[in-house]
């Protein structure tokens, strides 16, 4: 797998590399949602987002269901907003 250059400690792969990646973490998964063991509308969620220097890793990836997944955006975008609002830093949630 290949990184793709971008800010220092932050690890980015190839479109090709992030999908055989992705691949091996639906495998690891047992092609099932970590949260609710459905098997349909599978996406692969990245546990520490990229926008947030987080690598493309076996480690910071699990297999969600579609909605789950939308609801954990949905979740950190209202956190954002929060934070953003109040003036918090973002170690306080």
């Amino acid at each position: 797998m290949r990184p793709t250059p971008t800010e220092p400690g932050r690890i980015r792969l190839d479109p090709m590399s992030y999908e055989e990646l992705r691949q091996q973490v639906l495998h690891r998964d047992g092609w099932r949602c970590q949260s609710c063991g459905s098997m349909s509308n599978l996406e692969v969620y990245h546990r520490q987002f990229r926008s947030q220097s987080a690598a493309d890793s076996d480690e910071n990836l699990i297999t969600l269901g579609s909605n789950r997944h939308l609801t954990l955006h949905a979740m950190h975008s209202r956190l954002t907003v929060c934070r953003e609002q109040s003036g918090l830093a973002a170690d306080h949630f």
